[in-house]
């Protein structure tokens, strides 16, 4: 039985368990459960701290999990796990800040003391790059440190920068790593069950990313209509009772729709429909 770990908690546990039930696996229907069997897929399910689930999976006490590409690397288990598929879900960044117009470039760190939440992340950072910076370990709430005279700057994971703002505080540097959610799982450990999970995630992740496009078109108009929407390899025509014109269908990216309807009824297509994609194999 293939073992997968979630997150227990929080925004990133909504969004894998959602992506789960999408791609046809049995989800918890209550937040208190901890661990769920889906006998129809032969997976058990065990919902845990997302900044664990890393440790779990190199371990090899599980097969495969669901975490933040910055928990992952601050769990300082690189070499016993791998990234099997980025999700490109949950996006952020690690970044520095301090108040506003204290430093501009990270150079102006060395010697200084800097908070945060991920400190094995953050001092293979200062390794690589050779600052000679001090490491404050913090469980939480960086964004007060400095205010309160425990550090001069902060590494964090941000999202949306407006935390920071309100702490009275800027980003500076360039990004130490974007991250997202992604799928680990052991190195060179390729258990029952991994490539359907993967090829069903894979599945899901395209389908949010298109749609599916129905329309009427005249023949002489099938050639300029296709290329509009060539679909994944091809779109499927099809004759209508009237013999001038074809019924054409094909896969368009989502954030193109309206743009290619546009076009589409310019041309002369007429009926055009969009459905939404809830699953699929490519």
């Amino acid at each position: 039985m293939l073992r997968v770990a979630l997150p227990n908690k929080g925004a990133l546990s909504d969004i894998a368990s959602t992506m789960f039930k999408e791609a046809g696996y049995l989800q918890r229907r209550d937040n208190r459960e901890l661990v769920i069997i889906d006998p129809d897929n032969n997976v058990e399910f065990f919902y845990l701290r997302p900044r664990d689930i890393a440790v779990y999976v190199g371990r090899g006490i599980l097969d495969v999990g669901i975490t933040g590409r910055d928990l992952y690397r601050d769990a300082d288990v690189d070499d016993a796990v791998e990234e099997l598929l980025p999700l490109g879900i949950g996006k952020s960044a690690f970044r520095f800040a301090a108040p506003v117009g204290t430093f501009s470039s990270v150079d102006e760190l060395d010697g200084k003391r800097i908070a945060t939440s991920y400190d094995v992340l953050l001092d293979h950072y200062l390794k690589e790059t050779g600052i000679n910076a001090s490491v404050v370990r913090l469980d939480g709430a960086v964004e007060s440190s400095v205010r309160l005279g425990v550090a001069d700057a902060i590494a964090d994971v941000v999202e949306t920068g407006n935390t920071i703002k309100a702490a009275g505080m800027e980003i500076f540097g360039p990004p130490l790593l974007a991250s997202e959610a992604v799928l680990l799982g052991r190195t060179d450990h390729k258990p029952s069950g991994l490539e359907v999970l993967i090829r069903r995630l894979s599945g899901v992740l395209v389908a949010r990313q298109y749609v599916m496009l129905d329309y009427d078109v005249r023949v002489e108009q099938v050639e300029q209509a296709a290329a509009l929407t060539p679909g994944l390899e091809s779109p499927t025509v099809s004759p209508l009772q009237d013999s001038d014109w074809c019924a054409v269908r094909a896969m368009v990216q989502k954030s193109q729709t309206n743009n290619i309807m546009d076009e589409l009824y310019e041309l002369g297509a007429r009926a055009i429909l969009v459905s939404q994609i809830h699953a699929c194999r490519i």
